[in-house]
Formats: structure tokens, sequence, C-alpha cells
């Protein structure tokens, strides 16, 4: 590859990795991210610099991984024996590609997307896009593979300028970023064993996903101190199923997950309040009841959960207002019951007592709190449901979980269960109380503002990312006793997934979002813009990392 880029101007070289890591199909969940990997190593490997340090390019393979993906690393060592060092971080994998449906065989090729989208009358911001010539398409060109390149290009203009570059520059590479972030968590412990070893002090770490518009118009170039975190907020809800003819006697877990999901969906309400912030409501990712086949019985449960974005607020105080929008829902449909109850009874003339409509709600610690006093085997029923699904989703296997535990106690009472599920992403941002994160900050304000005179572009500076990224394994900013109610109320953790808490507290490395720029990722339309994403940010992340190093001469 370094043949095919060394005469090159930098903005085309990381044009061409773009384009050679586009042309790569490596969907999530697939054996395309270890072929990505492999293309990642082998870019690597053929840097001058790197055929003469074959040792400082490695291999992390994730373990226990069926497809056998893996982290790739890469150390450019200061030749000044500065232990200071800077991470450049992004992750390999995308989303699938059927989504383009008709053209799905031309995903993966730019020039026959802009040509298509260049007569594309339907959407005419994409076919302006695509006339203008500044904009590369294809399924990952934006999210994130361009942000690749970026840090390819810097790590090997760095490799020919050794000395331009005061400290050391850590290049990292991570698979399964898109669902569960597995690649980087296992990472984190080869940050720890690198850093060790080499008695390296990471001062930063740069991911390069992406940024967009926030709004029709919007011109600025965000960049970003910290990353959103996420809680995966679950409800588990046993209602009290009955015939259809006596449908007003029973209890239907449907109308209660209605009601949390009017409660809680795209609802600002839910949202944190931080002004000048990106933030976000949460969403239903899942709704569904239990039942097998068709039958006149109402559903007896049902299971929902929500994508629940964490910027300042604690597990905790998440925990506290799932319950309560469950108690009212609950509170709700009691109250709706009963007046519908009074017009059914009033109109049959039936005389006697109503049903109640009384549902109970409890965290998972609550629920299991209860089963060690009735003398429940707890850890044992869990180990034997995680045992004899090997292969199920893990959201699936927690809502298995307290099926189990449920029946083994004989509990069929109408309630409500709050929960956490997988992926859990700490959340973080540059801390005013923190000095080491406070000049941080200042050097970005100092860089951005030159960068503004020289390139005219208008960058708006925000705490977190809001697309969800790796970035958030690398620092995190809950306290160990703010983490409780994770690991209390997540049913086998520890067992079917955990998050390094201890080890990315040791970290706990600065981080920032400065990434390319584009539209529409996630979509057939993805594209980036060139003349900023190639030309104008490169050199941002480049200014970046020599004021850190410069602030810091004496390693």
């Amino acid at each position: 590859m370094y043949e095919k880029v060394k005469d090159l101007p930098i903005e085309q070289q990381i044009e061409q990795f773009a384009r050679d890591l586009v042309g790569i199909k490596s969907v999530n969940g697939t054996d395309g991210e270890v072929t990505m990997a492999d293309e990642l190593e082998a870019i690597l490997r053929s840097f001058p610099y790197f055929k003469e340090h074959p040792d400082q390019v490695w291999t992390q393979k994730l373990e226990g991984d069926t497809l056998g993906r893996k982290n790739v690393f890469a150390l450019l060592e200061s030749m000044f024996e500065n232990k200071q060092t800077i991470i450049y971080h992004g992750h390999m994998d995308t989303v699938g590609t059927d989504d383009f449906n008709s053209i799905e065989a031309h995903a993966l090729d730019p020039d026959y997307l802009q040509h298509y989208f260049s007569k594309y009358t339907k959407d005419p911001d994409v076919q302006k896009d695509a006339a203008s010539g500044d904009w590369l398409f294809g399924r990952g060109m934006l999210d994130m593979k361009s942000g690749d390149a970026v840090h390819l290009g810097n790590l090997l203009y760095y490799a020919q300028h050794r000395e331009q570059l005061k400290g050391n520059l850590l290049v990292m590479f991570n698979p399964v970023e898109e669902n569960d972030h597995e690649g980087v968590m296992e990472a984190v412990s080869e940050l720890i064993r690198l850093r060790d070893e080499k008695n390296l002090h990471y001062k930063l770490a740069i991911n390069g996903d992406f940024v967009s518009p926030l709004y029709k118009g919007d011109t600025q170039r965000y960049i970003y101190t910290g990353s959103a975190g996420k809680l995966l907020g679950c409800f588990y809800i046993r209602g009290r199923e009955t015939h259809v003819g006596e449908t007003l006697s029973g209890i239907d877990p449907t109308l209660i997950a209605s009601k949390i999901n009017e409660a809680l969906n795209n609802n600002m309400d839910g949202a944190e309040q931080i002004a000048n912030e990106v933030i976000l409501p949460p969403s239903c990712l899942f709704q569904r009841d239990k039942k097998a086949f068709y039958n006149v019985q109402t559903a007896g449960t049902t299971f929902m959960y929500f994508n629940y974005f964490l910027y300042e607020r604690t597990p905790n105080a998440v925990m506290e207002q799932l319950k309560h929008v469950a108690a009212d829902a609950c509170a709700d449909l009691a109250a709706f019951l009963k007046q519908q109850y009074s017009v059914f009874s009033a109109n049959c003339g039936l005389q006697g007592q109503a049903p109640h409509w009384d549902v109970d709600v409890l965290s998972y610690e609550e629920f299991v709190e209860e089963l060690n006093q009735k003398g429940v085997p707890v850890e044992k029923i869990m180990d034997q449901v995680i045992q004899g699904n090997p292969n199920e989703d893990f959201r699936q296997v927690s809502c298995k979980v307290i099926e189990a535990l449920e029946a083994s106690a004989g509990d069929k009472r109408p309630k409500v269960i709050v929960f956490f599920a997988p992926p859990y992403c700490p959340h973080n941002y540059l801390r005013d109380n923190v000095p080491e994160e406070k000049r941080c900050d200042q050097i970005l304000d100092d860089v951005l503002r030159h960068a503004e005179q020289e390139t005219g572009e208008h960058f708006a500076k925000k705490r977190f990312f809001p697309y969800l990224a790796d970035s958030s394994y690398l620092s995190m900013s809950e306290t160990s006793e703010e983490t409780e109610a994770i690991v209390h109320n997540f049913p086998g953790w520890g067992k079917t997934y955990s998050v390094p808490l201890d080890r990315i507290r040791k970290l706990n490395i600065p981080v920032l979002d400065m990434g390319v720029y584009g539209k529409k990722a996630h979509t057939w339309m993805e594209r980036l813009y060139k003349p900023y994403s190639y030309g104008v940010l490169p050199k941002l992340i480049r200014s970046m990392t020599e004021r850190i190093f410069a602030d810091h001469p004496d390693g």
C-alpha cells in the first residue's frame, strides 16, 4: 500500500486509504471484520518505519470470539525518548448494506454511487452533493473508514517527519463497535499492559468518528470533548392472563408497556437538561409480548427495552426514573380499568366486588433480594439459563433469567421488574476540576481559534459526542459507588457480559472526537465531505497533537 501512495499529497493519500478500506466489506458480526483487521495490519507494515520496527505493529485477538476478530495496534515512538503518548483510534466495522436495495452490489463502490446519485432527482440535496465532486459515497465511507484513513495518513506523515513528533503516537483500530464494543473493551487491558511495560503517559485519545450537521443548513464543524454514555433500560412486565371473554378482570402487560412507551419514547421529559448540548431522549428499541402462538388468552408477559443516554445523570438516578415511570404507568392502568369496569358492570347489571388491578414495581436488585429471602438459589438458576442459551442474544438471556427465577419462586403476581442489559457505555467529558483535563480543553480552544483564522471554517465545541462511541471505554466519569446500581441490576453481570470498570478508571484518558464530516450515516445516502475531512481535519489533529506534546516537553 505504501508504494501506491508514497508520491501523493497527504490529502490524496488519505482518500486512497479510505477507498481501499471501504472496498472491504466489514459488516459487524461477520468475518469481514477479520479481513479488515488483516488489511489494516498490512497497510501499517508497508510503511518504511514499521518495516524497520516490525515489533511495533501487533494485533490482539478477542478472547473467546468465534470469528477470530482482533484489535490492531501500531506504536510510533518519539526520537526524543519522551514518554508522553497520544492515542489515535477508530473502529473497523460497519452496519450492513441491505438498505441499498437494488444497488446493494455497488454499496462499496464510491464512483458508481457518485454517478448514481448525481442523477437521483428524488433528493435534491444528495444529487447536488454528488454532482459537486466534493463528496464520497459508500458504506463505511463516513462511519468510519475515512476516520481510520485520516489516522493512517497522519501516522505516515509523522513516521516520515519524526522530528516534529515530540512524543509517542499509538494508533489503535477496534472491531465490534456497531453493537457491543467488545473490541475496545478488550483493548483496555492491552493499553494498560503497554503503558506499564514502556512507562508511557497517555495524555489524550483522539477518535476520528464522524460528525454531521445538527440541523438543515448547519455549516459548523463540531468537536466533542467527551462521550455520551448509554444504558439499556429494560422492563419485564408480568400481567394477569385471562380469557378475552373476561378481559376486564385481567391485567394486560401490553397496556402497561404502551403507557411506559408513551412516557419515555422520544419524550424530552425523560432527557437530561443541559444547555447548549445535544441531549437526546430515550428511544424504544424492542417491545414484544411473550406469547408463542395465537389463542384467545391475553398476554402474560411483555418485554421491552430503551436506549437511554447518560450525560451527567448517574445510573442510580436512571433506575429511580425508570421505576417512577413504571409506577405511574401501572397506576394509570389501574385507574383506567376501574373506570372501564364500572361502565361494563353498570351496562351488564353486575353486582359484587370488582377485581383489583394492583401491580408491583421493583428493581431487579429488589426482586433478587426477595428471592434470596425465600431461599431461591438465584446464582444456580442464572448459571443454568446462561449455560443453556450459549448463542442467545444478551438481552433475551436477561429476560429468560427473570422468567426462570419467577418460575422457581412460583411468583406470578402482576409486577414490573426494571433492570439493565447490554451494552453499557460509560460517559465522560473534560472536567474543570481535573487540571490535566482542563488544560487539554484550553489547548483545544486555542487550536480551534487558530484553525478558524487559517481555514475560514466555523467550529463549535460540544461536550458529548452524540452517536455512541468506543471513546466511552477509555475514561469514565461515574464513580465506583455510582456504578453499583448497574452491577446489581444487571442479570448475568460478569457471566454473560461485563465492562472492565476498574481498568477503565485506571486508564482515565481524556478523550476528544475530532471526526470526519458528512451526512446520512447508517443510510444508503451515507457520504463524506472531502475538502474538510481530508484537507482541514488532518492538520487540525496534528496541531492538537503537537500542542499537547509542547505543553509537556519533559515527558
